[in-house]
């Protein structure tokens, strides 16, 4: 078994160089600096088949220089780790997805929090330990609601009852394929977690925490990771769909 980065031990918290007030931009709008790729399938940093391409300072999702899928699932991870922030985006689901696919694809991405390192992944492993805010769009057949809770390799609570669902819906709607959508999460360490949809709130929920029947979470506690997620890296989410972002921008948050 590969060993894992110690990232436990190198933490940033953006807490005292910057006013409470201050949004600092995550995405510069002219390349992937600050960032780094990792696909299923192909090793760390390889942008594979440029899946992830800035145009107009739009950061950009994109399939058609794909032969395959083959579940080459590809995730953007910021390249440090947060614990108290608030984070803001803008995305937009376009036309275009792979037809290979699995059908839950369709019109269906995320931004994923709290995420383990691209470091800890493993070649082939599709989906980081995290947990995920799923953005979906109208004609989906993933759901009926953007802003849903997806735990891959980890559990939430809600008002003290342990919900290990898959998917915890949250209470928003769909928006129209080729709108812009804003959406905004305040995280505060491993103690409660609240999602915006337009403004509006549609999740909170508490303790997000390392599921230890799952495989790949299994393998991070083996590792020394502790059972409370309390940080992580921030990843957008490729997994078939063409989808855009702008506008990514991160406040820090007194612990």
């Amino acid at each position: 078994m590969r060993r894992l980065p110690a990232l436990s031990l190198a933490i940033t918290l953006l807490t005292t160089s910057v006013s409470a007030s201050d949004w600092l931009p995550l995405f510069n709008g002219k390349d992937l600096s600050g960032w780094t790729v990792k696909t299923a399938r192909h090793p760390l940093g390889e942008n594979f088949a440029n899946t992830w391409r800035v145009e107009d300072g739009i950061l950009k999702v994109d399939y058609s220089d794909y032969q395959d899928f083959n579940m080459q699932v590809s995730h953007l991870y910021s390249n440090l780790p947060y614990s108290h922030y608030r984070l803001r985006l803008n995305y937009k689901f376009v036309e275009g997805h792979r037809e290979d696919a699995p059908f839950w694809v369709v019109l269906n991405s995320g931004v994923m929090l709290h995420s383990q390192s691209p470091q800890s992944m493993e070649l082939d492993q599709a989906f980081p330990v995290s947990i995920e805010a799923q953005f979906l769009a109208e004609g989906t057949g993933a759901g009926t609601q953007t802003g849903n809770v997806a735990s891959p390799g980890t559990h939430i609570e809600r008002d003290g009852q342990l919900l290990t669902d898959h998917i915890v819906d949250s209470t928003s709607r769909l928006y129209p394929i080729d709108e812009w959508v804003h959406f905004e999460i305040e995280v505060r360490g491993d103690q409660e977690l609240v999602y915006f949809v337009n403004g509006k709130e549609v999740h909170r929920f508490q303790h997000p925490q390392l599921d230890p029947e799952d495989s790949d979470a299994k393998r991070l506690i083996d590792a020394g990771a502790t059972i409370p997620l309390r940080h992580g890296h921030i990843a957008l989410q490729a997994e078939g769909q063409n989808v855009w972002f702008r506008n990514i921008e991160i406040m820090p948050l007194n612990p």
